[in-house]
């Protein structure tokens, strides 16, 4: 069975973490672990309703009276100490049962053990018959037994006096189905059982008062009335038994292991949940799940499970038997590793040879060459760059659709066509392979996380207005949130054609189209007008803090009544939600002036407060993403105060309907705020402000991306005048060095002597050095 087990490792090391019920289970499965299990209390088992023929396969006439024995599904082996102590406590109520009982029924009592053998058995039957009880009146039952067991019992008896950590399931499960229990004082059981009220306890240390507890709980062959009514507050009790364990377990869970998007919604933490959701189990929740739970669904696994290996080990002994030299398909995760590892080896020692090859072979050159060689290298560097499919295709269509996102969770909803590509807001969850672009090198603001957090999808918006000419040439661009992808609110292939045909014939001319309708938002059940569902999904201050933000970004004092301001119609059309719209590329740089202005005011007003406690004015609550939601609406009161026409695209359809329409729009637009010319003034003099004066204050503005204004130009032709000048005087400086180096003087004098066969001639000849 090593491959059979192999294989099992593989699936439990495949997870990331491994959530089960009880303790019990992980140490079954210890020979598996892989460092990630996880342990939570699931929720009580619902009692299942009595069948006819239940008290039949145990073996009971209609009215015997039976005891329950349980424990630990652990097994003591040979010991049974506790089993014996506890039919030894039982012992006086049988013979007080038979002399109170006329109608000859019996007392029967059924013991459940994890592990039962044929020695175990006759033991049992010898400590049975030894305390009083008749042959056959005391029995072991199968595991597959139960849930028979419990549902049939009328008194249940935890025998084990073994610590725990979790309180017994099988306690849960008895309880829940309104049987008496009488358990040992444990710790673990004290905590969720009080004595006398709905269970009975007996000392773990004097299992002899378990016979007067016995006593005081049966009465005239059957469960007193004290019992009935401790059985029924019992019942009452493990409905809810657990349920804070159980729901913290969960929130830590989620809180550790699951990573979720930075501009979804975050689960509370265990401080956070209030304590009313933890006190019980929301069971309304679970009335239209009720007919997937079987009575014996996890017996029916288990049978299922276990044949599917036996067959699996049977084909496997044939196929081997069949032939010894021929391997098994199937194979083990470790054989796997191996040859992987050896391939990695043989590759890098290939790599290594290759690489001292090429190094002896190698001739060496001059620095001269290796300066011409990194000059030709820089010269062609943008000619090297292969260019993909996508890319290539992107460049020739008018539309491109950008996809923010923000860890692995969002990968599933993003799309691969070329008229979409991924932005991601941090370089850590860029996919594989992808052309997506890294909107964190584009912006350093990004890398902030507090920042990346609350800017949420509009850091993609400045990201991509950062140069836009270096990665964006389309006419046209668009955004398309995961969440609406996630909702089923994308465009479909129709809508997409449409948005094309449009864009490309100019049927709208300067347009904003949007997919995604507030009217049929989930978080719009009563089809609010635009600044009643803003105040409702901003802790009822949305306007108030539009309000003082242009207070901020205009400089002047404006009434309290934001409908005097900005007037957003409730006239039947709807609005623009979840980021998932397109414009031109000329309109979205002007949409990205505004609202760098606009996210400036937001964080000079909420930032001191926001960043010490994580509390604003726009949540009830601690929120990492604050005024994401305001910045989710306000691309609505930029195109509507902007005169952009605005069409609503159906997604499956591609049907196109204008809201809003331009002509009824006269005398409710506050255009003097957002037209172009306002807002370049304005652009123009924070670039002043901050190119000249150099404010030393905390400032957002200057890092929301590029800085225009018309001073920058003079500036930057000057310096490109001052960069020639210099240039220029080092070419002097350098020909005047060369001018003024000094020349090596003649060493002396080399006399060169007389030819041999001159003989002793005394002329001389002198050359100078």
């Amino acid at each position: 069975m090593i491959q059979l087990i192999n294989a099992w490792k593989d699936v439990f090391s495949r997870a990331n973490v491994i959530v089960f019920p009880n303790y019990i289970l992980p140490v079954m499965y210890a020979a598996f672990d892989s460092g990630n299990y996880f342990v939570i209390p699931g929720p009580p088992s619902e009692a299942f309703s009595y069948h006819e023929d239940v008290r039949i396969s145990l073996g009971l006439s209609p009215k015997d009276f039976l005891i329950a024995i349980v424990g630990t599904p652990f097994s003591y082996g040979d010991n049974l100490m506790e089993e014996a102590l506890v039919l030894q406590a039982v012992s006086p109520l049988l013979r007080r049962y038979h002399s109170e009982n006329s109608a000859q029924s019996e007392l029967k009592v059924k013991i459940f053990t994890g592990n039962i053998t044929e020695k175990h058995r006759m033991a049992l039957e010898s400590v049975a018959l030894s305390v009083g009880f008749p042959r056959g009146a005391a029995e072991h039952v199968a595991a597959e037994d139960k849930d028979i067991l419990l549902r049939t019992a009328d008194l249940v008896i935890y025998y084990s006096c073994l610590e725990e950590q979790l309180f017994p399931s099988v306690l849960v499960e008895a309880m829940s189905l309104e049987k008496l229990v009488i358990a040992p004082d444990l710790g673990i059981i004290r905590k969720h059982i009080d004595d006398g009220v709905n269970g009975l306890l007996f000392p773990r240390k004097n299992v002899g008062m378990l016979a007067q507890v016995l006593l005081q709980a049966v009465s005239n062959g059957k469960v007193s009335i004290s019992g009935q009514k401790i059985a029924s507050a019992g019942k009452a009790h493990a409905k809810n038994l657990m349920a804070s364990e159980t729901i913290e377990g969960y929130a830590v869970l989620l809180e550790n292991v699951v990573k979720f998007p930075t501009d979804a919604l975050h689960p509370l933490t265990v401080d956070e949940i209030p304590l009313a959701l933890k006190k019980e189990w929301k069971w309304h929740l679970f009335e239209d799940v009720k007919h997937l739970h079987h009575m014996n669904t996890s017996l029916s696994s288990y049978k299922i499970l276990k044949k599917l290996e036996q067959e699996w080990h049977r084909n496997q002994m044939e196929n081997s038997s069949l032939s010894t030299t021929k391997i098994s398909d199937t194979f083990s995760a470790i054989a796997w590793e191996e040859q992987r590892a050896n391939e990695v080896m043989d590759i890098k020692r290939k790599m290594e040879e290759d690489e001292l090859k090429d190094r002896n072979d190698q001739p060496h050159g001059t620095w001269e060459e290796v300066y011409r060689n990194v000059k030709r290298v820089d010269r062609l560097k943008n000619e090297l760059h292969e260019r993909d499919d996508k890319e290539l295709e992107r460049t020739g269509q008018p539309l491109c659709i950008y996809e923010p996102f923000f860890g692995e969770g969002t990968w599933p909803f993003l799309h691969q066509s070329s008229l979409y590509r991924g932005v991601g807001l941090s370089s850590k969850g860029r996919r594989p392979g992808a052309d997506d672009i890294d909107a964190s090198s584009r912006l350093p603001l990004l890398n902030n996380v507090y920042y990346r957090d609350i800017l949420g999808e509009f850091g993609a918006f400045f990201a991509l207005a950062n140069r836009i000419d270096r990665i964006h040439k389309n006419s046209w661009i668009g955004f398309q949130s995961w969440r609406g992808t996630a909702r089923k609110a994308n465009l479909s292939n129709n809508a997409e054609f449409a948005i094309l045909e449009a864009v490309q014939s100019q049927k709208h001319g300067d347009s904003f189209y949007f997919w995604v309708r507030m009217d049929q938002d989930p978080r719009n059940h009563t089809y609010k007008d635009f600044w009643s569902f803003c105040d409702a999904i901003n802790a009822g201050n949305c306007r108030l803090a539009v309000l003082e933000a242009f207070q901020r970004m205009y400089g002047v004092h404006l009434d309290h009544d934001l409908d005097s301001l900005l007037h957003m119609p409730n006239d039947g059309d709807t609005w623009s939600v979840m980021q998932s719209w397109v414009l031109p590329t000329r309109s979205f740089l002007e949409f990205v002036m505004f609202s760098r202005m606009f996210v400036d005011a937001l964080d000079a007003q909420m930032y001191d407060k926001h960043h010490q406690t994580g509390h604003c004015i726009l949540s009830l609550h601690k929120d990492r993403h604050c005024y994401s939601r305001v910045l989710e609406l306000i691309v609505n009161v930029w195109a509507f105060h902007s005169a952009r026409r605005m069409v609503y695209v159906n997604p499956q359809t591609g049907a196109m309907q204008e809201q809003h329409h331009l002509s009824g729009r006269r005398g409710q637009m506050s255009v003097q705020f957002f037209s172009y010319t306002t807002l370049k003034s304005m652009d123009e003099e924070l670039a002043e402000e901050f190119d000249l004066d150099h404010p030393d204050r905390r400032w957002l503005w200057p890092q929301t991306g590029e800085v225009f204004w018309q001073g920058l130009y003079q500036r930057e032709r000057i310096m490109r005048q001052q960069e020639k000048e210099r240039r220029k005087q080092q070419s002097r400086e350098k020909i005047q060095r060369i001018k003024n180096r000094a020349r090596q003087k003649t060493l002396g004098k080399y006399i060169k002597p007389p030819p041999d066969d001159t003989g002793g001639s005394n002329d001389t000849t002198s050359v100078d050095l």
